[in-house]
């Protein structure tokens, strides 16, 4: 007995300790690592295979809060970029639509868990979308010498093609230039702007560069002299 006391628990028993007492501290920090947390991340929702001839046309639609939860080391690298919240709308057609948006459509890394997800649906609008060409309306403003008034203005291209759900392209009358400020300007003068519409569900197809011309003329021109 004596001989295997010796043997099997004296023998090296400073490194046995000091095995024990890392082992102990391995455990501990790793444990205390693995501790569930719970953070709450807001993401935007992804609507996934939109048909081509559909739009949404609803103008709110609300963020994804979602409860996740894990272990604290996992927890505490998680970043709004990890999580998507993604809900299939292949099905959809005109009219309105809820969808259901559960831990199933949250998409997380492994070892991570949606607890709590807000809202449990999102109700769409779906239209027809539809295309077609507008006027240019463009701004102008300034202050004019006095005598000066404008002539006409000119805009390169006229007309601009926009895109969206049918019943708010056809509420578009005109697309509109950022402001163009023409103070000072005494015969002519050119400028470059950008062409938008007010309805954010519309969108000009093919942005480019406007070039807005402005003419300017005398409002008493002095008389002619014989």
């Amino acid at each position: 007995m004596n001989h295997f006391f010796r043997h099997y628990v004296l023998h090296n028993f400073s490194l046995k300790v000091l095995s024990l007492l890392l082992a102990t501290f391995l455990w501990f920090t790793i444990s205390r690592g693995e501790q569930p947390a719970v953070v709450e991340i807001r993401v935007p929702i992804e609507f996934q295979h939109l048909p081509n001839d559909l739009e949404i046309s609803s103008q709110n639609i609300p963020e994804a809060q979602i409860r996740v939860q894990g272990p604290e080391r996992l927890v505490g690298q998680l970043r709004s970029t990890d999580v998507r919240a993604e809900i299939d709308i292949g099905g959809a057609r005109p009219g309105e639509r809820t969808f259901d948006l559960t831990a199933q459509e949250i998409h997380l890394p492994q070892g991570l868990t949606a607890e709590q997800v807000v809202p449990g649906q999102v109700h769409l609008g779906f239209d027809t979308r539809m295309t077609r060409e507008v006027e240019i309306h463009p701004r102008v403003t300034g202050q004019f010498l006095e005598g000066e008034q404008i002539a006409k203005i000119l805009v390169d291209p006229e007309r601009v093609t926009i895109t969206g759900p049918k019943h708010h392209v056809e509420e578009v009358d005109a697309a509109t230039t950022d402001p163009v400020d023409v103070s000072g300007t005494t015969t002519a003068a050119t400028f470059t702007t950008t062409v938008f519409v007010a309805d954010p569900l519309v969108q000009v197809m093919n942005p480019a560069p406007v070039r807005v011309t402005v003419v300017m003329e005398r409002t008493n021109p002095e008389p002619t002299r014989h």
